[in-house]
């Protein structure tokens, strides 16, 4: 489930990597990347059905793998090039995707959430700000990013549905309450954190000193004699 998607993902990143490396309009660009974007999932279902037997790889580390290969090695301009190529296509299949692994999810299972939820958001909260600190520490970066780095973090998003997506259908099989804690856990604590963490996040940038609630005057510009 987990290392043969980064084998899959960075052979075929290396192919495409070299591909993409020259320099090509963006169409072609585009074809080139959304072939090999076809390949590596066509490789996994291969493994997965021929193989397997059923869905057991992990795609969205097929995808990251990928994704790292070809970029190391096209450079960072033309990665640039290629994500202002893709970037519309990327943000409609994110937006897709958040949909479809919300969709499943059982609202009416954050009531019955309770003790579990209290302790992942907890848990989640001191590896958030405590682990930030301790990198802070090791990389002896700035004071702010050490004090308020973790605070930033503590927003949920779309990675947490798509990781309780996976960990929901490979439980459903085997433990089906399993399954139903953690699909109950985490749409609750995404409810709560995106309405308390969010505010936390904000006012870390404030005090930090990256946003503020100064008001922006503009200036007319200066008058210029002919």
């Amino acid at each position: 489930m987990v290392f043969l998607p980064f084998i899959i993902g960075i052979l075929v990143g290396l192919v495409a990597g070299f591909l993409l490396k020259k320099k090509s309009n963006k169409y072609i660009t585009l074809l080139i990347l959304l072939t090999f974007i076809g390949v590596s999932v066509t490789i996994g279902l291969l493994f997965d059905y021929l193989v397997f037997g059923s869905k057991t790889l992990n795609y969205i580390l097929i995808g990251m793998a990928f994704a790292t290969t070809f970029s190391n090695i096209v450079g960072e301009e033309r990665v640039e090039e290629i994500m202002s190529y893709f970037s519309p296509i990327l943000n409609i299949s994110l937006v897709v995707v958040i949909i479809n692994l919300g969709m499943p999810l059982d609202y009416h299972a954050i009531a019955g959430a309770g003790i579990y939820t209290l302790v992942y958001i907890i848990s989640r909260a001191i590896g958030k700000i405590g682990f930030a600190y301790i990198g802070g520490e090791v990389t002896k970066a700035d004071k702010n990013v050490k004090k308020y780095l973790g605070l930033t973090l503590l927003p949920h998003s779309g990675v947490s549905l798509i990781f309780a997506g996976i960990a929901i259908s490979t439980l459903q099989g085997v433990a089906p309450e399993l399954a139903s804690i953690i699909q109950g856990t985490i749409a609750a604590a995404a409810v709560i954190n995106e309405i308390i963490a969010v505010i936390f996040a904000k006012q870390a940038f404030k005090w930090a000193g990256k946003i503020g609630d100064k008001k922006v005057v503009l200036q007319p510009p200066p008058y210029i004699e002919n």
